[in-house]
Protein backbone atom coordinates (compact mmCIF):
# COMPACT_ATOMS: atom_id res chain seq x y z
CA UNK A 1 0.00 0.00 0.00
CA UNK A 2 1.25 3.41 -1.02
CA UNK A 3 0.65 5.64 1.77
CA UNK A 4 0.75 9.62 1.79
CA UNK A 5 1.96 11.03 4.95
CA UNK A 6 1.54 14.68 6.50
CA UNK A 7 2.67 15.89 9.74
CA UNK A 8 1.49 19.45 10.68
CA UNK A 9 2.93 21.48 13.24
CA UNK A 10 3.01 25.25 14.52
CA UNK A 11 6.37 25.86 12.61
CA UNK A 12 6.20 23.88 9.53
CA UNK A 13 4.44 21.18 8.11
CA UNK A 14 6.05 18.34 6.34
CA UNK A 15 4.64 15.49 3.50
CA UNK A 16 6.12 12.75 2.33
CA UNK A 17 4.92 8.92 0.52
CA UNK A 18 5.88 5.83 1.55
CA UNK A 19 5.81 2.95 -0.55
CA UNK A 20 7.97 0.12 1.71
CA UNK A 21 10.17 2.98 2.76
CA UNK A 22 9.82 6.62 3.30
CA UNK A 23 9.99 8.90 0.64
CA UNK A 24 11.79 12.01 0.84
CA UNK A 25 9.94 14.39 2.71
CA UNK A 26 8.91 17.91 2.17
CA UNK A 27 8.44 21.13 3.89
CA UNK A 28 7.15 24.64 3.73
CA UNK A 29 6.22 27.27 7.19
CA UNK A 30 2.99 26.60 8.36
CA UNK A 31 2.01 30.19 7.63
CA UNK A 32 -1.25 32.01 8.25
CA UNK A 33 -3.54 29.74 6.04
CA UNK A 34 -2.39 25.99 7.24
CA UNK A 35 -4.96 24.23 4.75
CA UNK A 36 -3.02 26.29 1.55
CA UNK A 37 0.15 25.23 2.75
CA UNK A 38 -1.35 21.30 3.02
CA UNK A 39 -2.59 20.87 -0.10
CA UNK A 40 0.40 22.96 -1.76
CA UNK A 41 2.64 20.06 -0.23
CA UNK A 42 0.08 17.15 -0.65
CA UNK A 43 -1.12 17.73 -4.06
CA UNK A 44 1.87 16.99 -5.86
CA UNK A 45 2.08 13.78 -4.06
CA UNK A 46 -1.31 12.49 -4.58
CA UNK A 47 -0.93 13.18 -8.15
CA UNK A 48 1.38 9.81 -8.02
CA UNK A 49 -1.61 7.89 -7.10
CA UNK A 50 -1.44 6.69 -3.05
CA UNK A 51 -4.08 4.36 -1.17
CA UNK A 52 -4.09 5.93 2.03
CA UNK A 53 -3.06 9.09 3.97
CA UNK A 54 -1.50 8.98 7.41
CA UNK A 55 -1.84 12.46 9.31
CA UNK A 56 0.14 13.43 12.02
CA UNK A 57 -1.57 17.19 13.32
CA UNK A 58 -0.86 19.15 16.78
CA UNK A 59 -3.21 19.18 19.42
CA UNK A 60 -5.70 19.09 21.04
CA UNK A 61 -8.28 17.34 18.87
CA UNK A 62 -11.50 15.77 18.85
CA UNK A 63 -10.60 12.13 18.02
CA UNK A 64 -10.85 10.05 16.33
CA UNK A 65 -13.24 12.46 13.97
CA UNK A 66 -10.01 14.67 13.70
CA UNK A 67 -11.40 17.98 13.98
CA UNK A 68 -8.06 19.97 15.48
CA UNK A 69 -7.64 22.52 17.76
CA UNK A 70 -3.79 23.36 17.88
CA UNK A 71 -2.89 25.97 20.66
CA UNK A 72 0.35 26.75 18.28
CA UNK A 73 -2.30 27.40 15.18
CA UNK A 74 -3.68 29.98 15.72
CA UNK A 75 -6.02 29.89 12.11
CA UNK A 76 -7.48 26.31 13.50
CA UNK A 77 -7.82 27.00 17.22
CA UNK A 78 -11.48 27.19 16.86
CA UNK A 79 -11.64 24.21 15.43
CA UNK A 80 -10.73 22.46 11.84
CA UNK A 81 -12.46 19.05 10.46
CA UNK A 82 -9.20 18.30 8.75
CA UNK A 83 -9.74 14.18 8.24
CA UNK A 84 -12.89 15.32 6.89
CA UNK A 85 -11.58 17.78 4.07
CA UNK A 86 -8.53 15.44 3.69
CA UNK A 87 -10.97 12.43 2.60
CA UNK A 88 -13.45 14.76 0.71
CA UNK A 89 -10.22 16.29 -0.89
CA UNK A 90 -8.37 13.09 -2.16
CA UNK A 91 -10.96 10.25 -1.91
CA UNK A 92 -8.84 7.54 0.29
CA UNK A 93 -8.80 6.18 3.74
CA UNK A 94 -7.68 9.23 6.59
CA UNK A 95 -6.55 7.88 9.78
CA UNK A 96 -5.49 10.97 11.83
CA UNK A 97 -3.50 11.65 15.52
CA UNK A 98 -2.14 14.11 17.42
CA UNK A 99 1.57 14.96 16.35
CA UNK A 100 3.36 13.32 19.41
CA UNK A 101 1.75 10.26 19.50
CA UNK A 102 2.87 9.65 16.01
CA UNK A 103 6.58 10.15 17.22
CA UNK A 104 5.48 8.33 20.07
CA UNK A 105 4.64 5.28 17.28
CA UNK A 106 7.06 5.98 15.31
CA UNK A 107 9.90 5.36 18.13
CA UNK A 108 8.14 2.03 19.11
CA UNK A 109 7.54 0.71 15.46
CA UNK A 110 11.13 1.21 14.03
CA UNK A 111 13.22 3.63 17.24
CA UNK A 112 14.84 -0.02 17.90
CA UNK A 113 14.04 0.10 21.64
CA UNK A 114 13.22 -3.21 22.32
CA UNK A 115 10.32 -2.52 24.50
CA UNK A 116 6.55 -2.94 24.96
CA UNK A 117 5.59 0.39 27.05
CA UNK A 118 7.14 3.74 25.87
CA UNK A 119 6.26 7.33 26.62
CA UNK A 120 7.04 9.84 23.62
CA UNK A 121 7.96 12.95 23.83
CA UNK A 122 7.74 16.33 21.27
CA UNK A 123 9.11 19.36 23.11
CA UNK A 124 9.34 22.10 20.26
CA UNK A 125 6.74 24.83 19.81
CA UNK A 126 5.08 22.73 22.06
CA UNK A 127 5.11 20.03 24.34
CA UNK A 128 3.02 16.50 23.66
CA UNK A 129 3.74 12.72 24.02
CA UNK A 130 1.92 9.52 23.23
CA UNK A 131 1.76 6.07 25.58
CA UNK A 132 2.27 2.53 23.91
CA UNK A 133 1.56 0.19 26.85
CA UNK A 134 1.48 -3.63 26.72
CA UNK A 135 2.96 -2.73 22.83
CA UNK A 136 -0.08 -1.55 22.19
CA UNK A 137 -1.04 2.38 21.18
CA UNK A 138 -3.16 3.75 24.56
CA UNK A 139 -5.53 6.18 23.28
CA UNK A 140 -7.35 7.68 26.40
CA UNK A 141 -11.10 9.00 26.20
CA UNK A 142 -10.48 11.44 23.63
CA UNK A 143 -7.37 10.64 21.62
CA UNK A 144 -5.00 12.45 24.04
CA UNK A 145 -3.81 10.32 26.53
CA UNK A 146 0.32 10.70 27.10
CA UNK A 147 -0.09 14.52 26.66
CA UNK A 148 2.78 15.50 29.26
CA UNK A 149 2.96 18.85 27.78
CA UNK A 150 0.32 19.87 30.57
CA UNK A 151 1.69 18.44 34.08
CA UNK A 152 1.89 20.75 36.21
CA UNK A 153 5.73 21.57 37.09
CA UNK A 154 5.30 24.67 39.02
CA UNK A 155 1.80 25.71 40.10
CA UNK A 156 2.60 29.38 40.36
CA UNK A 157 4.57 29.03 37.23
CA UNK A 158 3.99 30.95 33.83
CA UNK A 159 0.74 31.02 32.26
CA UNK A 160 0.22 28.37 29.72
CA UNK A 161 -1.27 29.16 26.41
CA UNK A 162 -3.75 26.07 27.30
CA UNK A 163 -4.77 28.47 30.09
CA UNK A 164 -3.15 27.03 32.88
CA UNK A 165 -0.51 27.62 35.14
CA UNK A 166 2.85 26.17 35.40
CA UNK A 167 2.79 23.65 32.86
CA UNK A 168 5.53 21.61 31.21
CA UNK A 169 4.19 23.15 27.71
CA UNK A 170 4.80 26.75 29.80
CA UNK A 171 8.15 26.67 30.80
CA UNK A 172 9.86 24.07 28.38
CA UNK A 173 8.02 24.91 24.70
CA UNK A 174 10.68 26.75 22.64
CA UNK A 175 8.87 30.57 21.83
CA UNK A 176 8.43 30.29 25.90
CA UNK A 177 12.19 29.74 26.65
CA UNK A 178 12.88 33.10 23.67
CA UNK A 179 10.73 35.24 25.58
CA UNK A 180 12.13 34.05 29.07
CA UNK A 181 15.50 34.53 28.09
CA UNK A 182 14.66 37.77 26.08
CA UNK A 183 12.94 39.39 28.95
CA UNK A 184 16.76 39.04 30.97
CA UNK A 185 18.62 40.42 28.28
CA UNK A 186 18.85 37.98 25.65
CA UNK A 187 19.47 38.85 22.20
CA UNK A 188 18.43 35.30 20.77
CA UNK A 189 15.68 35.56 18.26
CA UNK A 190 14.35 32.38 18.30
CA UNK A 191 14.99 28.84 19.44
CA UNK A 192 18.20 28.29 17.20
CA UNK A 193 19.88 31.02 18.13
CA UNK A 194 19.18 30.28 21.96
CA UNK A 195 20.96 26.78 21.00
CA UNK A 196 23.94 28.35 18.86
CA UNK A 197 24.50 30.68 22.11
CA UNK A 198 24.50 27.58 24.07
CA UNK A 199 27.10 25.85 22.31
CA UNK A 200 29.35 28.95 22.47
CA UNK A 201 29.07 29.18 26.54
CA UNK A 202 26.47 31.78 26.47
CA UNK A 203 25.87 32.05 30.42
CA UNK A 204 22.15 33.15 30.10
CA UNK A 205 21.22 30.42 27.23
CA UNK A 206 22.89 27.85 29.82
CA UNK A 207 20.68 29.01 32.11
CA UNK A 208 17.75 28.89 29.82
CA UNK A 209 17.77 25.52 28.82
CA UNK A 210 18.81 24.18 32.34
CA UNK A 211 15.40 25.90 33.21
CA UNK A 212 13.97 24.15 30.67
CA UNK A 213 15.40 20.62 31.90
CA UNK A 214 14.58 21.02 35.57
CA UNK A 215 10.99 21.07 34.24
CA UNK A 216 11.37 18.12 32.22
CA UNK A 217 13.12 15.79 34.56
CA UNK A 218 9.90 16.82 36.83
CA UNK A 219 7.13 16.14 34.69
CA UNK A 220 8.95 12.67 33.48
CA UNK A 221 9.45 11.89 36.86
CA UNK A 222 6.13 12.33 37.46
CA UNK A 223 4.82 10.60 33.97
CA UNK A 224 7.28 7.46 34.71
CA UNK A 225 5.57 6.92 38.42
CA UNK A 226 2.28 7.06 36.95
CA UNK A 227 2.81 4.89 33.65
CA UNK A 228 5.61 2.43 34.63
CA UNK A 229 6.96 2.53 31.05
CA UNK A 230 10.75 1.61 30.28
CA UNK A 231 11.59 4.16 27.87
CA UNK A 232 10.79 7.90 27.30
CA UNK A 233 12.20 8.85 24.14
CA UNK A 234 12.21 13.06 23.71
CA UNK A 235 12.13 14.22 20.20
CA UNK A 236 11.78 18.15 19.11
CA UNK A 237 14.29 20.53 18.45
CA UNK A 238 15.03 20.89 22.51
CA UNK A 239 16.26 17.08 22.65
CA UNK A 240 18.75 18.12 20.44
CA UNK A 241 20.50 21.33 22.90
CA UNK A 242 23.41 19.07 24.66
CA UNK A 243 22.94 21.60 27.87
CA UNK A 244 19.45 20.43 28.47
CA UNK A 245 20.54 17.11 29.62
CA UNK A 246 22.68 17.16 32.19
CA UNK A 247 19.93 18.86 34.48
CA UNK A 248 17.14 16.83 32.79
CA UNK A 249 19.16 13.70 34.33
CA UNK A 250 20.24 15.14 37.20
CA UNK A 251 16.10 16.53 38.55
CA UNK A 252 14.88 13.19 37.29
CA UNK A 253 17.46 11.41 39.42
CA UNK A 254 16.48 13.15 42.35
CA UNK A 255 12.61 12.82 41.74
CA UNK A 256 12.56 9.48 40.46
CA UNK A 257 13.14 7.29 43.47
CA UNK A 258 10.68 4.64 43.51
CA UNK A 259 12.64 1.42 42.53
CA UNK A 260 11.04 0.78 39.46
CA UNK A 261 11.34 4.24 37.89
CA UNK A 262 15.12 4.08 38.56
CA UNK A 263 16.36 2.00 35.51
CA UNK A 264 13.89 3.62 32.88
CA UNK A 265 15.55 5.04 30.18
CA UNK A 266 15.16 8.87 28.85
CA UNK A 267 16.56 9.27 25.76
CA UNK A 268 16.53 11.50 22.88
CA UNK A 269 14.57 10.01 20.09
CA UNK A 270 15.93 7.97 17.96
CA UNK A 271 14.37 8.72 14.33
CA UNK A 272 14.53 12.22 14.21
CA UNK A 273 12.39 15.02 12.16
CA UNK A 274 10.91 12.23 10.00
CA UNK A 275 9.51 10.78 13.23
CA UNK A 276 6.04 11.84 12.44
CA UNK A 277 5.71 11.30 9.31
CA UNK A 278 6.97 7.52 10.13
CA UNK A 279 4.03 7.72 12.88
CA UNK A 280 1.33 8.89 10.33
CA UNK A 281 2.15 6.07 8.10
CA UNK A 282 1.85 3.59 11.30
CA UNK A 283 -1.38 4.72 12.31
CA UNK A 284 -2.99 1.76 9.28
CA UNK A 285 -0.75 -0.48 11.97
CA UNK A 286 -3.93 -2.30 13.65
CA UNK A 287 -1.34 -2.21 17.04
CA UNK A 288 -1.50 1.98 16.55
CA UNK A 289 -5.24 2.32 16.02
CA UNK A 290 -8.04 1.14 17.02
CA UNK A 291 -11.45 3.77 16.18
CA UNK A 292 -12.52 2.14 12.37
Amino acid sequence: MKTLCLDVGGTKVAAAVQDGTLGAAVRRPTGDDPWETVIGLLDPLAAQGVDQLGVACGGPMEWPAGVVAPLNIPAWRGGFPLRDRLAERYAVPVRLHNDAVCVAVAEHAQGGWGVADLLGMVVSTGVGGGLVLGGRLVDGGTGNAGHVGHIVVDPIGPLCPCGGRGCLEAVARGPALVEWAQARGSKARDGVELGRLALQGDSLALQTFARAGRALGVGIASAIHLLDVRVVAVGGGLSQVPSVWPTLRRTLAEHARLSFAKDVRVEPARLGQESGLIGAAALFDDRYWSAD
